[in-house]
């Protein structure tokens, strides 16, 4: 299978300046601040996306992937960030005030969720070091896609308790 890597790393940077844009314009829409700097520091996570396939097309350009091992790096410090926002969300009363929001939620959820799918099934096409970024960048929206499932899931159980329309 002769699959072009760098058209993989072209579709992908589209879709991330997508996924950008959405956190960046939700950001201020939502009712609650936690959710507020949750979709804020997603869309600085989608900047350094940006930045990383970025990169490598540049190296593509030039003959060669860049290695992964910055990318394990980011992920690895990029953790902190859904480890945090998931505690967060816990509280009742910020969840309670995210019913408004569950469209927006679920929406976030949708995207990270088709970008890890995106990324994984790239990865079965490649082999080496692209294998390795592909693989690495879908874990990375595995932990965004967890996140926003779980504050969706936890805000539309609390709404369902609610007394009839909220």
């Amino acid at each position: 299978m002769n699959i072009d890597i760098k058209k993989i790393f072209e579709y992908a940077l589209q879709r991330e300046y997508e996924g950008k844009r959405f956190f960046e314009e939700n950001a201020s829409r939502l009712s609650h601040a936690a959710a507020t700097g949750a979709f804020r520091e997603l869309a600085a996570e989608e900047q350094k996306h940006i930045e990383f396939i970025q990169s490598q097309i540049e190296a593509l350009n030039k003959g060669t992937l860049s290695s992964s091992a910055a990318l394990a790096k980011e992920l690895k410090e990029g953790s902190f960030f859904s480890k945090r926002a998931a505690a967060e969300m816990l509280d009742q009363t910020v969840l309670e005030a995210m019913v408004p929001d569950l469209p927006v939620l679920r929406t976030a959820y949708l995207i990270e969720k088709d970008f890890a799918e995106f990324y994984e099934k790239a990865a079965t096409q490649v082999t080496g070091e692209a294998k390795k970024v592909l693989n690495l960048l879908g874990k990375w929206e595995r932990g965004h896609e967890v996140l926003f499932k779980n504050m969706h899931d936890k805000a539309y159980e609390l709404y369902n308790q609610m007394p009839w329309g909220g």
